[in-house]
């Protein structure tokens, strides 16, 4: 009995621990994703206003 209610411990300490690292990396995967979006926005925003200055 003893040995089982450690294994279901264990168990569940397993799941909890392999649910923060998959939220800690999907949050990382939404920072870079965010971060490159920015980047592009950035660029394009650049190359918006040398145009227009050309055009004008």
């Amino acid at each position: 009995m003893r040995d089982a209610v450690s294994q279901a411990g264990r168990k569940i300490l397993a799941v909890g621990v392999l649910v923060l690292a998959a939220w800690v990396l999907f949050k990382i995967a939404i920072g870079f994703v965010t971060a490159v979006a920015w980047i592009a926005v950035v660029i394009l925003a650049v190359i918006a206003i040398i145009w227009a200055v050309r055009v004008l």
